[in-house]
This record gives structure tokens, C-alpha cells and sequence, in this order.
């Protein structure tokens, strides 16, 4: 599964009220969109993408278990 950018700028365009980066909107696009729960299946397919790994790098998020406790304070 890869992350789909075209899509991803288009559900940003449809849900303008969506607080946070870029990157917390991603994260709301991948839990919708691709309809993913786990936290495990999430940092697999971010960590896949050239640019969503560099997000997730910027915040330090570099396990299953930080993306856990971002998103628990983020979302």
C-alpha cells in the first residue's frame, strides 16, 4: 500500500477544518482513507514513503510506540 499524494491534497481541500500540520492531517487521510486503526500499520506505511518518513523523522518519531504516544497527544 502506498500513500496516495493526489488524494491526500484533495481530502485536505474537502476538510479545511482539520487543525494541525501537514503532518497531523496526514495522519487523519491515512486512519480515513485507507480506513487504518493500527498504530503498527500506520508507522509501516509512513515509514514506506519518502516523504512521510522525512515527517516523521523531523518529529522524532521512530517507532510503532512514538507514533502511539503522538498521536494520543496530537489527536
Amino acid at each position: 500500500m502506498k500513500i496516495d499524494w493526489e488524494e491526500f491534497k484533495l481530502f485536505k481541500k474537502e476538510m479545511p477544518h482539520l487543525k494541525g500540520d501537514n503532518f497531523d492531517k496526514l495522519l487523519y487521510f491515512v486512519r480515513s482513507f485507507y480506513n487504518l486503526r493500527s498504530t503498527t500499520l500506520i508507522y509501516e506505511l509512513l515509514a514506506q514513503d519518502e516523504t512521510s518518513s522525512k515527517m516523521l523523522e523531523k518529529r522524532a518519531i521512530d517507532s510503532t510506540y512514538k507514533l502511539d504516544e503522538y498521536i494520543r497527544k496530537k489527536l
